[in-house]
This record gives structure tokens, sequence and C-alpha cells, in this order.
């Protein structure tokens, strides 16, 4: 019970500290913005170690984060092979052929007026199904290794890449397109030196939503078929032999992966387009 008061003091410190530098002059800064998050997370772990703890919560329900992290800690050769199978193998090579055929797909709709009227309607109604109808389907045809991961991946980050860059292929209007060809400029010209600049925010927007679903659709493709290795096996075998502190440390490889995925694909995006207002400080 010690360790449940302690957490809730804790809590209630952190919160009221929080509270006070977002009403500082400093809350503008880039040190303030990170120590906050970074606080409420640490807020979050030290309340679920005292609820744990405070109130005998069994390992088999819920692990304490420091259990976790003991587990995380011995298991490294093991979550470095489920990340590299899962991650680096399924999701990247997914990720990276979905994306780009999306991308030239999208060049190709643009192009052509009936694949906007055919390809499109088709491409939302493939969105829409769901993964686990699909991805047994593809572990049948490709599979238990990652080739099949992979292709769960791509149809599920295709189409929101293409829509998104479709949208943004979209974006200049008719005078800026007409001073283009007032200048004599070609379809070729028009869409590297005006169309695509002004699709970079779209372009990244479909990428940053495919991070997500990159790894989602790869860790649950794993659990239709796969070797004795990844991270959706080691999830779905850690649950029935009641080992949920691995389950918890694969979780948190996870979400690790995913928010560095993300701040990659971020960091790329403020590179590129600087100039769009959403990025000015």
């Amino acid at each position: 019970m010690n360790a449940l008061v302690f957490a809730l003091v804790f809590w209630l410190g952190a919160w009221a500290l929080n509270a006070a530098l977002a009403r500082s002059r400093w809350h503008a800064t880039r040190p303030v913005r990170i120590f906050v998050p970074v606080l409420f997370g640490v807020t979050l772990l030290v309340l679920w170690e005292g609820i744990v703890r405070g109130l005998d919560v069994s390992p088999v329900i819920l692990p304490a984060p420091s259990r976790v992290a003991q587990t995380f800690v011995v298991s490294t050769d093991t979550l470095w092979l489920d990340f590299r199978q899962t991650v680096l193998k399924g999701a990247l090579s997914g990720y990276l052929i979905g994306c780009i055929a999306a991308f030239l797909t999208a060049i190709a709709i643009d192009r052509s007026s009936f694949l906007t009227r055919g390809l499109l309607p088709i491409g939302n109604f493939v969105a829409a199904l769901p993964i686990v109808g699909i991805a047994p389907i593809l572990v049948s045809w490709f599979g238990f290794d990652w080739h099949s991961k992979a292709a769960v991946v791509v149809v599920m980050v295709f189409f929101p890449m293409l829509v998104n860059t479709v949208q943004g292929l979209r974006e200049t209007d008719p005078m800026q397109r007409d001073l283009m060809r007032t200048y004599a400029a070609g379809y070729l010209q028009t869409l590297v030196k005006l169309r695509l600049p002004a699709a970079m925010p779209f372009v990244f927007n479909g990428l940053k939503i495919a991070t997500t679903l990159a790894l989602i659709g790869a860790i649950v493709a794993e659990y239709f078929g796969s070797p004795i290795y990844g991270m959706g096996f080691r999830i779905s075998t850690g649950v029935g032999s009641l080992s949920i502190d691995l389950v918890w440390a694969e979780i948190a490889v996870a979400a690790l992966a995913g928010t560095v995925f993300y701040g990659l694909v971020a960091w790329a995006e403020r590179l590129v387009t600087f100039w769009h207002p959403s990025q000015r400080g």
C-alpha cells in the first residue's frame, strides 16, 4: 500500500508541475515542450508500478514496469531477432514497396482520367477490407516467412499513400498550371518543378500514416503463420504460455520502433517541406 500512496503523491506532484510549466512564460521553449511529455510518461509508469505493487496484482494479469524492464534486459537477443524479422524485413520492405508503387501509380492516375474513374473507387473498397481477412490469404500465397508479412503491409499502405498523393497532385490551381504552359513547360517539367513540390505535404502525410499501418500489418500477419520468431509470433505464444512480461517487452519494442519510424519520416518532412506554413516556427 505504501507503493500505491507514493505513486499517487508523485502523480499529483508531477501533474501540478506540468500545469505550472504549461502556464509559465517558458511553455513554448523546446526544453519545456520535451520535458512535459517525458514527465507525463514517467508519471504513468510510476502510477502503474504503484498500483501493481500496492494492490498486489498478479504478474499474469498485469506485470509491473520494473518486471517488464528486467525481462527486456535478459531477453535482448530474442527481442532483437523478433525485431529484425518483423520490422526490418516484413514491415520496412513492405512499406518501401507499397509506398513507391503507390507514388508511381498516383502519377499514372494523374495522367489518365480512365484510371481516375476506375482505380480510385476500387482502391477505396480494398482499403476498407479487414486485415484479418487479407492476412491468411496472403500467408497461404507467399509462405510463412517475412515475404507474406511484407505483402500484407503493401496492401495496407498502398491505398492511403495513393489517395494522399493523388490529392496532392491536384493542389496546384489552374492559374499556376497556365503560367507553366505560358513558359512552354511540358508535363514532366510541370510535374517536377510545380506539382510535386506542392504535393509533398500530402505525400508525407501518406508516408506518416503508412508508418503505423506497416508495423500493425506485419505484427498481425504473424498471427496467421510465422517461423518460430517474430514479434507477432512471440506475443501470441507469450499470451498462451502466460509470459505476459515478455509480451509487454515486445509491445515496448514495437512502440519504440513505431515512434522512431514516425520521427524519421517527420524529420524528412521538415527538411523537404521547410517552405510550408505548417513547418514554420
